[in-house]
């Protein structure tokens, strides 16, 4: 039977006294702190629209922020309505985490911004097609492609939005495959700093898994991409037909979506209120570790290889690159790679110091492929090479 916990009576207590005076111990990023790169009037907080709600409304509005409706979560060429798409986990991690942050009185609209961008650079077919992208980058440029830094070149390069240092780096260190017991923000107190540490990460990838978060903000989302994540991707398993209920049982934290996201959010708010960080017991902190070793072995070790990508997307991103980038070299003005996404990306209007297409060509190819949904990568593989063997194949509603 389903167990949900409670917060003890002593934070509810707290909670209630402090919603009555106003008075408690104040740990959020306040606005008026904000740092952007340019001072620019009309990303000035006004009465109505504050802040935060500046990134909030740029990401929204992002041309890439659609395409998280087409793109893979966990389960790719699976028609199925019922499974998860990058869309709806985003809402996910926005709901948990400003549930969290609003608990702990924390700043609800910069958790929002970071909650909704943090996966807008991700690529198509999940983290296997992200594997194999950085193959490729790190193969012809010697850097490496991760969704986060992507994510952060989407929303400050390609489209330069002026969006808060704030957010931005709460996007850049949300890396949700990496749990910690407790999330002590180091702050980052300058774009020189910032660009200073996104600038090492592209080449060193022990120092990209180091970044912390900068505010409590940022780390309430880091834990909450987890949360989001955990027990919804073993409900996706259940309804692909690659898993069963009964192969997941964890006592401390429930087995079922809704147990572990009640459970593990009221452990945050109970471990967490008052204090300058964020913090899950050692009881939940063991039984969240124990339950994403249970999703690795479960479902997804068996997600990529279900759908057969290793034999079939993986050589078609290879040659779809390098085609690419063939033409972007070549200026055959004709081929995608322009029309599909220079001039896409130039349509926005945003002033640029340099033009877009004065980017390094890797670059360019790599923004183009980062960007695409996973049906628009494979029928961009069907219009360029019409007569290859390589076909992926979708699985059904009724297989």
């Amino acid at each position: 039977m389903p167990k949900y916990e409670a917060l003890s009576q002593e934070i509810t207590n707290q909670i209630t006294e402090a919603k009555k005076t106003g008075i408690y111990n104040d740990v959020s990023f306040k606005d008026d702190l904000v740092i952007r790169r340019k001072n620019i009037a009309k990303d000035n907080a006004t009465v109505w629209r504050p802040t935060f709600v500046h990134d909030i409304d740029k990401i929204l509005h992002c041309p890439y922020y659609n395409r998280y409706t087409d793109k893979t979560q966990v389960f790719s060429l699976c028609k199925n309505d019922d499974i998860t798409r990058r869309s709806l986990h985003v809402q996910l991690v926005s709901r948990i985490s400003r549930t969290i942050g609003a608990a702990l009185h924390l700043n609800v609209d910069l958790i929002e911004a970071i909650a909704l961008g943090h996966d807008i650079g991700h690529p198509p077919f999940a983290h296997t097609g992200e594997a194999y992208l950085n193959e490729l980058s790190l193969a012809h440029t010697g850097r490496i492609f991760a969704h986060n830094l992507q994510s952060v070149r989407v929303l400050d390069g390609i489209f330069p939005y002026n969006i808060s240092l704030q957010t931005l780096n709460g996007i850049a260190s949300h890396n949700g495959e990496i749990e910690c017991e407790e999330y002590h923000p180091v702050p980052v107190n300058s774009f020189a700093e910032f660009d200073k540490m996104i600038e090492r990460c592209y080449t060193d990838s022990s120092f990209h898994a180091s970044l912390m978060p900068s505010t409590m903000e940022a780390a309430v989302v880091r834990l909450a991409d987890i949360i989001a994540y955990l027990g919804k991707d073993r409900q996706d398993a259940i309804r692909a037909n690659i898993a069963h209920e009964s192969m997941f049982f964890n006592e401390d934290i429930g087995s079922i979506n809704a147990e572990i996201i009640n459970n593990l959010v009221v452990n945050v708010i109970e471990n967490s209120y008052g204090k300058p960080y964020i913090k899950l017991d050692s009881k939940h902190f063991k039984a969240l570790q124990k339950s994403k070793r249970e999703n690795y072995q479960m479902i997804y070790n068996n997600a990529a290889p279900m759908a057969n990508l290793g034999a079939t997307v993986r050589p078609m991103m290879s040659e779809i690159y390098d085609q690419l980038l063939d033409d972007l070299k070549n200026e055959r003005r004709s081929s995608p790679i322009f029309t599909h996404h220079i001039d896409y990306v130039n349509s926005a209007h945003y002033k640029r110091s340099t033009p877009y297409e004065a980017c390094e060509p890797n670059q360019i190819v790599i923004d183009y492929i980062a960007s695409m949904t996973d049906d628009y990568f494979i029928d961009l593989y069907q219009y360029m090479f019409p007569n290859s063997t390589l076909q992926v194949k979708y699985r059904g509603y009724f297989e």
